[in-house]
């Protein structure tokens, strides 16, 4: 994309910001062109904004280049880089989309392959000018985005991880003198990828602020919880600031910059800062449900310019309300021009569950950021917005409206296909299958209580959960209910569950040892009600393939136990086998064995559980007339004492 040289005065005072933008980019788009949120009118809402702002004329803009694979494999196996650079070429179409229907919310086309490859090299080459001084800034308007990738798989519209590709090699390229990188990522959705990547890497600050709802939120899970805070050497330097509800805007962001972010830059002291620019919090955004304005996202930006000279790479993610994303976008990019004074104030207070919020990771940081140790005066903290069950708003472009909608589309239950009905028959076909097909589910925890367990099949909550659960979609109950020991270890293990709270959960070590004994309740149930039963215990929402299908059920009774690779980030993604009862297989989830090394090791945290969950296991072993209470506490005493 060529752009007329900018005025002499661009050169002179003035800030020297770059723009990166390829129509090539435009070319990754669902299979057959169906509706789908992240296409390729995103980028082209911004350009035509910018072009009509008449602020192309003023900014540097260079064209895309492709990222070489050497800089895509410092974060990435060489098994993914393979998949996206040879995805295109396969053929037929059918293929592509087999192979993306393995992933979680992916999609690929003949064009996908480089329009990964100009995102990942035109956020490098942004880094890079920035890093020598050829800019002041950068702002990389690129798609597919990236922050959801992890080291092996694309995920969530995500391909590569086009902000971890180029701080890799800022860091990398010594002559460049960056040593210290902070990457902020606004975007709605948790950064899980780029987290993960640099986890243990004390150079790179990461901070994420990001809806979570206790694990519910996309990408679900513990992964943007507060308490995960980087792995030694760098305990401290990953910060998660997990929302607990929609609808934050403004102020909610603000005080989280004021008193988490800005304190703890200040002492981080970063030679460069990358933004991963997700505009789905702004307001009117299908996906997000927050509310940030564009003259919010201005003030964000600002307060980040003060850092490391106003070094900033911003690299486009999220976003898909094409107003509000263009909007957003010219607002940053009129900031980094310094082009007027910004107002770093709002009217209006943040909710009482930010300040809620934001105590909590001061509170887990504080031994690593001194300066957040200080307790925030109550003054401050009860000063709040009340927070609305009900906001309306007739337009995404009423940005001074404090009230929106908050109706929000899930990614992963996001259809490709031409027609809703697509998705639909095909769950429908593999639920049909699964329906005729039975299991004993074994539980060893908290379903051991059949009122709990049933939770799961009919939906709701059982005494001591914190969130219901939706139900399986046919909830019939157990045909049959039976007990049986097996020769595995019982523990608890973890901090805290969205779930259940503060306490330890239940885990059964998937190693037989013939000298333990744990006690199972058994529920005779259909392949297809075990599936949701899986899909709830692991956090996810994609229903629209099974995980453990007729195949898996074959090949167990062989291979004893199934890591359930699209569901790795639950703690539940691992079925296990333990026999047969009456010809009919007996199947349990656990962790895996890596877990319990963990575990073991210490890196995941034994814990004891909560009276409220301890309970439940009571009252299961007790109705089901294997203990008696005394004896239960006993038996759930001993495991939760004992060394594993």
């Amino acid at each position: 994309m060529e752009c007329p040289p900018p005025p002499d005065h661009v050169h002179g005072t003035q800030r020297r910001v770059g723009l990166v933008y390829d129509e090539r980019m435009c070319k990754h788009s669902t299979p057959k062109g169906e509706p789908h949120p992240e296409n390729p009118n995103r980028i082209r809402a911004i350009w035509n904004k910018l072009t009509s702002t008449q602020l192309l004329h003023r900014c540097m803009v260079f064209d895309a280049k492709e990222v070489e694979d050497k800089y895509i494999a410092a974060v990435h196996t060489s098994n993914q880089i393979n998949l996206i650079k040879t995805i295109s070429s396969q053929k037929p179409a059918s293929k592509r989309n087999r192979v993306a229907s393995k992933y979680n919310s992916i999609y690929f086309n003949e064009g996908s392959s480089e329009s990964a490859y100009l995102a990942a090299g035109s956020v490098l080459e942004a880094a890079e000018k920035v890093a020598k001084g050829e800019l002041n800034s950068a702002f990389a308007i690129v798609r597919p985005p990236g922050h959801h990738a992890e080291e092996d798989e694309p995920m969530g519209f995500c391909l590569f991880n086009n902000v971890a590709i180029a701080t890799s090699f800022l860091l990398n390229q010594k002559e460049l003198g960056i040593n210290k990188i902070l990457i902020v990522d606004w975007d709605v959705h948790h950064g899980n990828g780029t987290q993960k990547m640099f986890y243990k890497d004390s150079n790179v600050l990461f901070f994420s602020v990001h809806r979570h709802e206790f694990g519910s939120f996309y990408p679900t899970g513990d992964d943007g919880s507060h308490i995960m805070i980087g792995e030694e050497p760098s305990a401290g330097y990953n910060i998660n600031v997990p929302w607990e509800n929609g609808q934050c805007g403004d102020a909610d962001y603000i005080a989280v910059w004021d008193h988490i972010l800005i304190p703890v830059a200040t002492e981080f002291n970063p030679d460069i800062i990358i933004i991963s620019a997700g505009f789905d919090a702004a307001i009117g955004d299908p996906l997000g449900g927050c509310r940030i304005t564009p003259h919010g996202y201005s003030i964000l930006l600002k307060k980040l310019m003060k850092f490391s000279s106003g070094k900033i790479i911003m690299a486009l993610e999220g976003g898909y309300s094409l107003n509000s994303l263009a909007n957003s976008v010219v607002a940053c990019v009129e900031t980094l021009l310094e082009d007027k004074p910004i107002s770093e104030s709002v009217d209006v207070y943040p909710f009482e569950s930010t300040w809620t919020v934001i105590k909590a990771v001061r509170e887990e940081l504080r031994t690593f950021w001194p300066i957040l140790a200080e307790k925030l005066p109550e003054e401050l903290t009860t000063k709040v917005t009340p927070q609305l069950q009900i906001y309306s708003s007739q337009s995404e472009d009423e940005y001074d409206d404090d009230l929106q909608e908050d109706v929000t589309i899930p990614l992963s239950k996001l259809s490709l296909s031409e027609d809703d009905k697509v998705t639909a028959t095909s769950s429908r076909a593999w639920r049909s299958e699964l329906s005729t097909v039975h299991v004993w589910y074994a539980s060893f925890g908290s379903s051991m209580s059949e009122s709990r367990f049933l939770c799961y099949i009919q939906g709701g909550q059982a005494e001591g959960m914190k969130k219901p659960c939706r139900g399986a979609v046919d909830k019939t109950k157990p045909t049959e209910v039976m007990w049986k020991m097996v020769p595995h270890r019982l523990f608890f293990g973890r901090e805290s569950t969205v779930t259940w709270g503060p306490g330890g959960v239940a885990f059964l070590n998937p190693e037989i040892n013939n000298q333990e004994k744990t006690f199972m309740c058994l529920y005779r149930i259909t392949l297809e009600q075990f599936n949701d039963v899986l899909l709830q215990e692991n956090v996810c929402t994609d229903t629209n393939s099974p995980f453990f299908d007729l195949d898996a059920l074959d090949s167990i009774e062989y291979e004893k136990n199934i890591s359930l690779k699209a569901l790795k980030d639950g703690w539940y993604h691992n079925v296990v086998y333990l026999g047969k009862e009456n010809d009919i297989p007996i199947l349990t989830m656990t962790c895996t064995d890596a877990h319990v090394e963990g575990f073991k090791s210490g890196k995941i945290p034994i814990c004891a559980p909560a009276k409220g969950y301890a309970d439940t296991l009571v009252r299961g072993l007790v109705q089901g007339k294997q203990l008696s209470e005394d004896e239960a506490f006993a038996y759930i005493q001993e495991a939760a004492t004992k060394p594993l």
